[in-house]
């Protein structure tokens, strides 16, 4: 396995953190939520990593790795931006809300920018419906965005 080019330090702490557990049944998605904030995102050395100590299939690991929108396998930028697709956002204008800050950025969703501060990607649904459109920047929501918020909204960033 390939831990030079991920910290030798991240793997020990995320091993602690496997090892502390009174069981590992059942809480693949709850470790996986932690390797990814202790690594920012999770590269196959990781999903391998995570299996091996689990003792479960890496094909499982993956599985659940690509079917929850919150986790990545790419690097995630300093400010991560999730514009939301789902029903109500979509209606109510969330396409071009994208489509502006890819413009803005020069990025495509699920891309970082080359300095590494912005990365874009679109959810389903942040359970917000009612201030659609929404969009994420981290953990703090903006609500019924227009595109020309966008701007404005990179701005405090």
């Amino acid at each position: 396995m390939a831990m030079d080019s991920l910290s030798k330090e991240k793997y020990e702490e995320l091993g602690a953190y496997i090892d502390s557990l009174p069981s590992k049944k059942g809480e693949l998605i709850r470790v996986l939520h932690r390797a990814q904030g202790i690594f920012g995102y999770l590269p196959k050395e990781v999903q391998f990593f995570v299996a091996r100590k689990m003792d479960v299939p890496t094909s499982k690991v993956y599985g659940v790795v690509t079917f929850y929108s919150y986790f990545s396998m790419i690097p995630k930028g300093e400010h991560n931006i999730s514009v939301c697709l789902g029903t109500a956002c979509y209606v109510r204008g969330a396409e071009p809300v994208l489509e502006e800050f890819q413009k803005q950025l020069g990025i495509s969703c699920n891309e970082t920018t080359a300095d590494g501060k912005f990365s874009l990607n679109a959810l389903r649904c942040v359970g917000a419906c009612g201030l659609a459109p929404v969009v994420m920047v981290g953990d703090k929501v903006y609500g019924r965005v227009t595109k020309d918020m966008v701007k404005d909204i990179l701005a405090e960033y």
